[in-house]
């Protein structure tokens, strides 16, 4: 990986010391080069969304090699700005991981898509710019320094990820709403989370191509991940955009899973307004600024629109239903990741997060937030996104708490989660169980051990 600390980071204090040492070692063993794998076995390509979240860790330890894991991913950037959720390792055996690239076929059939390296057809959660911020903030001493070596790949960047915004702005919000439609979970990074049990049980499934799960072979127990059931229509709702032809306008008429998700569009509204701030830096075009922060504004006050002060949750929409996922899950917390919000609704749903649904349920192993509210329809508490504790989740409303100005409530989330990563055996594993901190998943994960040094950097 290079030199990992030429900017003369701190480990961290004696009390973290080891946290941070395992982190470093998670980086290093997934570390193919010029990117990282998300876990050592169970996923062997780039993940749009970790890669994102792995240079914002990245930035502590060696700014150009964080630089260069998201130049990795941008490179299979398609031509109307997408960018997808898996970019495909050509040396990886092709039984290594299900779906491979065939089953997309997404250079076959249409030609805005990467032609080399082959791609998925599906996108993930916008964080690139947020990892991008904080090399921007490293690099730059907080924008206080301009004349530095980075500022030409920084630049670059910032270029590709404005066109990802823009695919976003217009493909996926075409109405200007301000609400970013998924056409499939696999898009909004919580695969099978309850969120999406009423969408997806209106998708009546046809006809699907035989296939072999690789992932069950990577677990300890299969209970963890998604059921057979739940990956048949997973593969169906494939054979739907390719029959579309990944074409956005033909997904919004026929596609079968159309939900309005708000946890993607609060990240967008992040998103936007930290590239807003590199741009600035940049000294880019002042149309540029505005239109970024027209976007931040619009998915804010789209995701805002959706926050129901009766429920006292935020909830996603069912495009094909026409009605609101009326389901608890961190999802419902989405305001908080906003740049700016009402102080009424982020008091609230502070209070909400810390109180006896989230982060105060009784029993929980620490303070944090699990991904769904435990008891609640849906909950299991081993199975993937259905109840289990994701630390990069609670890294995100981390973010957003520190935003509003939540100092204190930050800190102790931060705190929190910091002693979920610190107990015996955690391992950085991909997610916990909530009760006992059973690490679940994917061990030596490296979006967990990332969040694991942005953690402790800012606590330094």
């Amino acid at each position: 990986m290079g030199s990992l600390n030429p900017h003369g980071h701190v480990r961290g204090d004696g009390e973290h010391e080891a946290i941070w040492d395992g982190a470093l070692a998670v980086l290093r063993l997934n570390d193919v080069g010029g990117w990282t794998k998300p876990a050592p076995r169970l996923y062997p390509h780039i993940w749009s969304w970790d890669s994102g979240i792995i240079a914002a860790g990245l930035a502590h330890l060696d700014i150009a090699r964080a630089l260069l894991e998201l130049e990795s991913l941008f490179a299979a950037q398609w031509a109307d700005g997408r960018v997808p959720h898996i970019v495909y390792d050509p040396t990886a055996p092709p039984e290594a991981y299900f779906p491979g690239p065939d089953r997309w076929a997404c250079a076959r059939i249409t030609d805005v898509a990467c032609a080399a390296p082959a791609t998925s057809g599906l996108v993930q959660p916008p964080v690139h710019a947020i990892g991008l911020w904080r090399i921007w903030q490293r690099v730059s001493d907080h924008g206080r320094r301009r004349d530095v070596p980075e500022r030409d790949r920084i630049g670059a960047l910032y270029e590709r990820m404005l066109a990802w915004h823009q695919y976003l702005a217009t493909h996926r919000d075409p109405t200007g709403a301000g609400l970013l439609t998924i056409y499939h979970p696999w898009e909004s990074g919580n695969d099978n989370s309850p969120r999406w049990d009423p969408a997806l049980a209106n998708v009546a499934v046809g006809a699907v191509p035989p296939f072999t799960r690789r992932d069950l072979a990577h677990v300890a127990d299969p209970s963890h991940r998604p059921t057979d059931a739940e990956y048949d229509r997973f593969m169906w709702l494939i054979e739907s955009l390719k029959a579309a032809r990944y074409d956005d306008a033909e997904a919004h008429r026929s596609h079968p899973f159309l939900v309005k998700d708000l946890t993607f569009t609060a990240i967008l509204a992040m998103a936007c307004s930290s590239l807003a701030e590199v741009g600035a830096w940049l000294n880019r075009p002042a149309s540029e600024m505005a239109q970024l922060r027209e976007w931040t504004a619009r998915f804010s006050e789209g995701v805002l629109g959706r926050y129901d002060p009766e429920i006292g949750l935020a909830l996603d929409l069912d495009v094909r239903a026409g009605q609101p996922i009326q389901v608890r899950t961190w999802a419902g917390l989405a305001p908080l990741l906003l740049p700016t919000a009402p102080a009424g609704v982020v008091g609230a749903l502070v209070e909400r997060m810390r109180g006896p649904d989230f982060a105060g349920y009784p029993g929980l192993v620490a303070r944090v937030v699990p991904s769904t509210v435990p008891g609640s329809p849906g909950f299991a508490r081993r199975s993937y996104w259905r109840g289990p504790i994701w630390p990069h989740a609670n890294w995100l409303l981390w973010l957003g708490l520190e935003g509003h100005g939540h100092g204190a409530e930050a800190a102790e989330l931060r705190a929190e989660s910091l002693v979920l990563l610190a107990r015996p055996g955690a391992r950085f594993a991909e997610y916990f169980e909530p009760f006992t901190g059973e690490p679940l998943g994917s061990l030596d994960q490296s979006w967990t051990a990332a969040v694991a040094l942005d953690w402790l950097a800012a606590g330094s």
